[in-house]
C-alpha cells in the first residue's frame, strides 16, 4: 500500500509541474484543437466553436509521467535492486510490460493522429477517420491478444458467480473485442473539459483496488501511477480546459484499460465500473444506426453528453454528474468483484 500510494503521489507531482513546461510548448507552437465546421455538425459546432484554438495532446502528460517514472525506478532497481528507491519498482513482465507498451505505443499514434489534425490532414481536415483509428486499436488489441494466448499461455475467462472458463482460441476474438470496445469508448467521452479525465480516474482506482486485492502489486502501482497523472491533468483540464487531452491521452488510455480488464480477468466487470464509457458509445451507435436507416437523428448530438448540452444543461452540470455517477458503479464494481470472491 506504500508503493502505491508513494508511486500515485510522485506521478501526480511529475505531471503537474510539467504542465507549464507543455502547455508553453502547446501554445507557442499553436497546437490547437480544430473544431467541426457548422456544415458538417451544426449543433456541436454551435456549442463548441469558443473552444477552437484550445491545445489538445495534453495527454501527454499521463504517460510520459507514467513512462518516466516505470523508467527511473527499474533502472534503480537494476543498479541498487536492495534499496528503499529499488523496491518502487513496478515494471515487471508478467504485469506491467505489456500494458505499459500499449500505452506508450497507442499514445504515440495518438500524437501523431493529434498533430494531423491540428494541420488539418486527413479525412475532413480532423487527422484519422473513425475507420483508420479502428483498424489501429484492431492491430495493437490482436498483438495483445496473440502475447496472451501464446506467450502467457492464458485462454481462462471469468464469468461472476459462475466461474472460470477455458475458451481456448475464441480468447483471441474477446480479447481484441474488449480492446478496441475500450479504445472507442474513451474516445467518445473525450469531449466536455474534465469529462474523459474524472471518468477514467475512477476507473483505474477501481481496476487498482480489485489489482491489490488478487496480489498484482505491480499492476495495482500502475494503476496508481495512471490515477495520479491523471488527476493533476483534471487539474488543469477542468472548465474552462487549459488543454485537452487528445487521441495521445484518450487512445492510449482506452487501450490500457481494456488489456488491464484483461490482466486481472474482469472484461465483464469492466461495463459496470465504466459504465458511462459504455452509455457514451451506444449513444454513437444508436445515432449512426438511426440516421443510416431512418434518416433522421435520436439524439440532437452524440455522444450522449452533446444531447446533454444541447438541451440546456451547463457543461459543469453534466460532467459533476458524470463523475458522480462513475464513482458510484466503479464502487458498485469493485463490490460486485469482492462478493464474487467470497469476501463478505
Amino acid at each position: 500500500m506504500l508503493k502505491v500510494g508513494i508511486l500515485s503521489i510522485l506521478s501526480f507531482l511529475i505531471a503537474f509541474f510539467s504542465t507549464p513546461i507543455l502547455t508553453h510548448f502547446l501554445y507557442k507552437y499553436k497546437m490547437g484543437k480544430q473544431i467541426r465546421d457548422a456544415k458538417s455538425a451544426p449543433v456541436f459546432a454551435s456549442l463548441h466553436t469558443k473552444k477552437s484554438g484550445t491545445p489538445t495532446m495534453g495527454g501527454v502528460l499521463i504517460w510520459m509521467s507514467v513512462l518516466i517514472l516505470a523508467l527511473i525506478f527499474y533502472l534503480i532497481n537494476i543498479f541498487w535492486p536492495e534499496s528503499f528507491l529499488g523496491e518502487l519498482n513496478f515494471l515487471t513482465r508478467g504485469q506491467t510490460l505489456l500494458p505499459l507498451g500499449a500505452l506508450v505505443i497507442t499514445a504515440l499514434i495518438g500524437l501523431v493522429d493529434d498533430y494531423l489534425g491540428v494541420k488539418k490532414i486527413g479525412p475532413k481536415g480532423g487527422g484519422l477517420s473513425m475507420g483508420q483509428r479502428l483498424i489501429l486499436y484492431t492491430a495493437i488489441a490482436s498483438f495483445g491478444a496473440l502475447w496472451f494466448f501464446f506467450k502467457l499461455d492464458w485462454d481462462v475467462f471469468h464469468v461472476p458467480f459462475l466461474g472460470n472458463y477455458s475458451i481456448g482460441p475464441w480468447y483471441i476474438p474477446l480479447f481484441i473485442f474488449v480492446i478496441v470496445a475500450s479504445a472507442f469508448s474513451v474516445n467518445e467521452a473525450d469531449g466536455l473539459d474534465g469529462l474523459a479525465g474524472g471518468i477514467l480516474a475512477t476507473t483505474f482506482g477501481a481496476l487498482g483496488a480489485i489489482s491489490f486485492t488478487q496480489g498484482k502489486f505491480e499492476l495495482a502501482a500502475f494503476c496508481g501511477v495512471i490515477m495520479g497523472a491523471l488527476i493533476a491533468f483534471l487539474w488543469f483540464n477542468i472548465n474552462p480546459a487549459r488543454f485537452f487531452m487528445g487521441d495521445t491521452g484518450a487512445m492510449s488510455l482506452g487501450v490500457t484499460l481494456g488489456i488491464i480488464a484483461m490482466l486481472t480477468n474482469t472484461a465483464l466487470l469492466l461495463p459496470i465500473i465504466g459504465i458511462l464509457l459504455v452509455v457514451e458509445s451506444i449513444s454513437v451507435i444508436i445515432q449512426l444506426l438511426s440516421k443510416k436507416f431512418r434518416r433522421k437523428k435520436v439524439f440532437l448530438s452524440a455522444p450522449i453528453h452533446h444531447h446533454l448540452q444541447a438541451i440546456g444543461w451547463s457543461e459543469p452540470k453534466i460532467v459533476m454528474r458524470f463523475w458522480l455517477i462513475s464513482s458510484i458503479f466503479a464502487v458498485i464494481g469493485v463490490i460486485i468483484f469482492l462478493l464474487d470472491k467470497g469476501w463478505y
